[in-house]
């Protein structure tokens, strides 16, 4: 059945070959995203959300189309961002992480239709606060964030999961 559902077991596999097809596209130069092959992501990051209860996949047409992991989890860096709303209680912040679509299904509103579960999930929990990240690299995911109304919030210069050199922006939205 399509839409969005937390992931099980059985996902894993086609949510690791998401993360291979992103690479290849970026080793291939068709995209920039800015990660590494075998450092993040891996089917290991997959795994980790799955076994947390907060990776969620997108089905469409049989397959999965996108995943992401959604929990109150904020990464140490986000601790170095001129947040907008630095007060926000951390019980009411609700944290996008490794938004990923299939190269196959590019173009149909796969990421607008998770952010948009992303922020009925978090206000049915009561966090009316959202924060993610992308690396500077990604302009595509940039662009994407914007156009839903997230704010960057600032740039942290990082190693981050694994990567070194990493220009990571903060990005956040009040519901």
């Amino acid at each position: 059945m399509d839409g969005i559902r937390k992931a099980v077991q059985a996902d894993i596999p086609q949510v690791a070959a998401i993360y291979d097809r992103i690479l290849t596209e970026e080793e291939q130069g068709r995209a920039v995203v800015g990660w590494i092959r075998g450092v993040y992501p891996t089917e290991r990051t997959a795994r980790d959300a799955l076994e947390a209860g907060t990776l969620f996949v997108l089905e469409q047409e049989g397959k999965i189309a996108a995943a992401a992991k959604i929990d109150r989890n904020q990464v140490p860096e986000y601790a170095n961002a001129p947040w907008r709303y630095p007060d926000a209680p951390d019980s009411q912040v609700m944290v996008l992480h490794t938004l990923v679509v299939d190269p196959a299904f590019a173009g149909r509103g796969c990421g607008k239709q998770f952010v948009a579960f992303y922020e009925e999930h978090s206000r049915a929990c009561g966090c009316p606060y959202l924060r993610m990240d992308t690396n500077a690299k990604n302009a595509a995911a940039r662009r994407l964030y914007s156009r839903l109304g997230y704010w960057e919030a600032g740039i942290v210069p990082c190693a981050f999961n694994g990567i070194p050199d990493v220009q990571l922006v903060c990005l956040e939205k009040k519901l």
